[in-house]
């Protein structure tokens, strides 16, 4: 089954942020391959996105939320998603080193 891929608000702000944050270290076309890349994973997770482990902070929500890390050390971003129904929403993009997120 194929699931459709939705993006939060949060989501394409976060990868908006990445992309300024390219531009300003001056990344050049390897950034924006590692940019593209990214984009390809968070698509993949339209084929089985329940391969990917509960995201740490899962028991901080009512629902169920996984990550998928992607990237090599030291540039891993871990995409948290959560799966409702046919669909698969990207809930936030996260750099690998940060804590993880705490709900309030």
């Amino acid at each position: 089954m194929a699931f459709r891929v939705e993006t939060t608000l949060k989501a394409k702000r976060d990868l908006d942020l990445l992309l300024a944050w390219l531009l300003t270290q001056h990344a050049g076309e390897s950034g924006l391959r590692w940019l593209h890349g990214l984009r390809e994973a968070i698509a993949a997770l339209s084929e089985l996105p329940q391969r990917c482990p509960l995201a740490p902070e899962n028991a901080e929500f009512p629902f169920e939320v996984r990550q998928l890390l992607y990237g090599r050390k030291p540039h891993v971003c871990r995409i948290l998603f959560t799966i409702e129904g046919g669909k698969v929403v990207v809930l936030h993009i996260r750099h690998g080193r940060r804590q993880p997120i705490a709900r309030h």
